[in-house]
């Protein structure tokens, strides 16, 4: 026999078996449908009893008899494809195949899968072109109305309406620098007696603080009453310009008490006795909180020292932190609600006083400041206070939020196009607010996006796409199924 004989024998012979093996598959498939289970979200995954799906793990659900004619596993291989004879074939090279189960294809070294897995794969419909305007690495997503609903899938409409973006933080209450007063002495002494005995203590604005004798003040004083002898002298003099000088000296003695903060009641109780007084009782300027004490009886004080911190808090700020992307929302005059811990029911509103122009390098914050009344003292420095503060609003296309998917570089959805295939989508995202996101671009309004179980999509999708890609370059990868032959 010559070799062009033996070859077209052998031919004969592998038509008729493959021939064969189709007629076979094609009988026994009736009875197939009605044991065989698929899994709802990858109808390739067909196995001959009930379980879950290895790649999603849903509950596998009964091949209906439409469903049947696609995922048989006896269903023919496209006619382009050669198959060789054989119980076991190459999944990448069906060309190859033998009745041995440890075998492996001479050209990829895979070991043989079973042949009605493998001719299943090959009759399953190549993988569609991507769709123009995917988002890269995804694909469009095909589920039947009851795997939609084992999995979960809602929907919700895209719909036009108002939406604005709130943005709360935690405020401290300060002092307002504005009212804090520091007491100094002018002139160099000893207390001889405190009014002002702690920290904490109220004082009102013309009330004694200290009592302080002072050699320089003493001075002041025995100068003053000799300027007013003399002005009483030159009162009776014929020319005018020794009475004006006699009065001006007055002035300046009494003026020089004054810079000294020597009280108008000291002085006037100078004039009327015309006795120097030991220790001068200095007056608290302002009415406030002694926020700190600095001298004690019988400390010697000097012009520089610090004896009192007075603090007015019948007016106080709150000082609130925002994060640097907050900062665009953030304006003078804007109206903030803060509610206080301590009070749940207190509610107060106020405006934006001042926005710091830094920004906290360590923190990446910046800085608000809120004014409020404080008659009652509810307020007291130190206090935290929960602030909600109203960003710009308006009105637009909104969805849930639950619909966006978040990369980080960018925003998908998932829309409902038609009864069973979900379209992933590249969208613009606004404001995000109370459940709600202001989409920009990507969407129009009365779409369908799908706002429950949409990573299970966004999974699926990716699977897919990954798929496609590598059936795109070489041989399409075998069906997930149970059963398989030995690996």
């Amino acid at each position: 026999m010559t070799i062009s004989q033996r070859s077209r024998t052998v031919g004969l012979v592998a038509a008729a078996a493959l021939a064969a093996a189709l007629v076979l598959v094609s009988c026994s498939e009736p009875t197939a449908q009605a044991d065989r289970y698929h899994c709802p979200m990858h109808p390739t995954y067909v196995s001959d009893r009930q379980g879950d799906c290895p790649i999603c793990g849903m509950r596998l659900v009964p091949v209906t008899e439409a469903e049947g004619t696609r995922t048989a596993a006896g269903a023919a291989p496209p006619p382009e494809i050669a198959v060789a004879p054989g119980a076991f074939l190459c999944p990448m090279h069906p060309e190859f195949g033998s009745d041995d189960p440890h075998a492996r294809c001479p050209e990829c070294g895979m070991r043989l899968d079973r042949r009605e897995d493998v001719l299943r794969d090959l009759a399953q419909p190549a993988p569609e072109a991507p769709r123009p305007g995917l988002p890269r690495g995804m694909a469009d997503v095909d589920v039947t109305p009851e795997g939609a609903r084992l999995a979960g899938i809602q929907t919700a409409p895209v719909q036009r309406g108002s939406f604005g973006r709130s943005v709360r933080t935690v405020g401290a209450v300060v002092a307002d620098e504005t009212r804090v007063r520091h007491v100094h002495t002018k002139a160099a002494g000893w207390v001889e007696h405190l009014h002002v005995s702690f920290t904490g203590q109220v004082v009102r604005a013309g009330e004694p603080i200290l009592s302080l004798y002072s050699q320089e003040l003493l001075a002041t004083q025995e100068e003053y009453l000799r300027a007013r002898e003399s002005a009483a002298r030159f009162a009776s003099s014929q020319l005018p310009e020794v009475r004006r000088g006699g009065e001006d000296l007055l002035r300046a003695a009494r003026r020089r008490l004054e810079l000294f903060d020597v009280p108008a009641a000291e002085i006037d109780e100078l004039d009327r006795t015309g006795t120097p007084r030991r220790a001068v009782t200095l007056l608290a300027p302002v009415s406030g909180y002694v926020t700190v004490k600095g001298v004690s009886e019988g400390q010697q004080v000097e012009p520089g020292t610090e004896l009192f911190v007075i603090t007015d808090l019948s007016r106080v700020w709150i000082e609130a932190d925002f994060y640097e992307y907050e900062a665009a929302a953030l304006a003078v005059g804007q109206v903030a609600r803060l509610t206080l811990p301590f009070e749940p029911g207190t509610v107060l509103e106020g405006r934006i006083a001042y926005v710091y122009p830094t920004l906290d390098v360590e923190t990446r914050t910046l800085r608000v400041r809120f004014e409020f009344p404080n008659p009652t003292m509810k307020l007291r420095p130190g206090m935290f206070a929960d602030v909600e503060l109203s960003a710009r609003r308006g009105s637009g296309l909104v969805i849930p939020d639950s619909a966006v998917i978040d990369t980080g570089t960018r925003q998908v959805v998932f829309v409902a196009n038609g009864a069973s295939r979900y379209e992933p989508r590249e969208v613009k995202i606004g404001i995000r607010s109370a459940g709600r996101a202001e989409v920009t671009a990507g969407l129009e309004e009365g779409e369908q996006v799908v706002v429950k179980a949409n990573f299970l999509l966004d999974s699926e999708s990716r699977l897919r796409a990954a798929m496609s890609a590598s059936s795109n370059g070489t041989a399409r990868p075998p069906a997930a199924t149970a059963g398989h032959g030995p690996h």
